[in-house]
């Protein structure tokens, strides 16, 4: 393979942090094999892809508690369905595409109804790859939020990754974590923050917008924030890493106020955070605008993630630029 073909192949890989940027090599693999130790109910399931979900640094350290189950997604989750009605707590990998997609009924059917342990890790989530509409999970939130029983966990970094999984673990029913994989940008710690499932956290305060974020977007949303400074606007940033169930009293107290509001995630804007917060203030009777910073509702391109990034709106200087243009 030639020098530029590597370039231009490292660049579509799911690799979103900025040069030089702190980060934690596979946080969710370390964090299994951390909650697996405590619990020898903890067992790991994936579908052909490990490597490629750091579920291989749990298969290391526990190969008689680990299952591969080939390219077989329907198979992956039935059995995790199977194994959670014994008493065990799976955590099942493959992508976010081929969970929302390819095993929807099985999920839906075979562990949400019956209310299952199943903890199933999305991997690729949103536009974390530049490999095109069969890889990038742009709308996989808003097909999960419609099952019962199920709840959605939207990471921003490493820090939300090692201290949610436990939480998944000890949770009675179904999950659905957004993965982030490999090198995971570290950025929680400087804020004094502690993942818990179901709730939002108000990172920082400011005057003049509300930036209500999750995933990956909430790392963006705090680079603004310290750019916006910069053209004198206060900007407060407030985590939303669980959107089902979602916290409706700390993101609404920050949406009724007179500030400029602007949700902004790593899915599309259909059925994702933007309509989670819009539904809210709607059955709370607040005439509120909201302005969504999201992808579009359409099949996204292929080609490098900066670029990506940048071309549907989810780089730090697009995300600065739209608060810009709406005070």
């Amino acid at each position: 393979m030639s020098a530029p073909t590597k370039l231009k192949t490292s660049a579509m890989i799911a690799s979103f942090a900025d040069p030089g940027q702190k980060t934690t090599p596979a946080p969710f693999g370390h964090a299994l094999v951390k909650a697996a130790q405590a619990d020898d109910r903890i067992v790991g399931l994936t579908a052909d892809l490990g490597k490629y979900t750091d579920m291989h640094i749990f298969a290391n350290q526990f190969p008689d508690r680990f299952f591969q189950m080939g390219m077989a997604e329907q198979l992956l989750f039935g059995a995790a369905a199977g194994m959670a009605e014994t008493g065990l707590i799976p955590f099942a990998s493959t992508y976010s595409v081929f969970a929302a997609r390819r095993a929807y009924d099985f999920i839906c059917l075979d562990i949400a109804e019956p209310n299952l342990n199943v903890n199933i890790i999305g991997g690729l989530p949103g536009l974390t790859t530049g490999y095109g509409p069969s890889h990038q999970a742009t709308e996989d939130i808003a097909i999960f939020r419609g099952v019962p029983n199920l709840t959605i966990v939207d990471p921003c970094d490493s820090v939300d990754i090692e201290q949610a999984v436990p939480q998944l673990a000890e949770h009675a029913g179904p999950t659905y974590l957004r993965l982030l994989r490999g090198n995971v940008p570290t950025v929680l710690d400087e804020y004094d923050y502690r993942f818990e499932l179901g709730k939002a956290t108000v990172l920082r305060g400011g005057a003049d917008v509300v930036l209500i974020s999750s995933g990956l977007m909430t790392m963006r949303a705090l680079q603004a924030a310290e750019q916006l400074a910069a053209h004198h606007v206060d900007v407060a940033v407030v985590h939303t890493p669980t959107i089902k169930p979602f916290d409706t009293e700390t993101v609404l107290a920050q949406v009724d106020t007179d500030r400029l509001v602007v949700t902004c995630e790593n899915h599309t804007v259909i059925g994702g955070l933007f309509e989670t917060v819009a539904s809210a203030a709607v059955q709370r009777g607040l005439g509120k605008q909201i302005t969504p910073v999201a992808l579009p509702d359409e099949f996204l391109a292929a080609g490098a993630l900066p670029t990506l990034h940048d071309r549907y709106g989810l780089a730090t200087a697009r995300l600065v630029a739209t608060v810009l243009e709406r005070l």
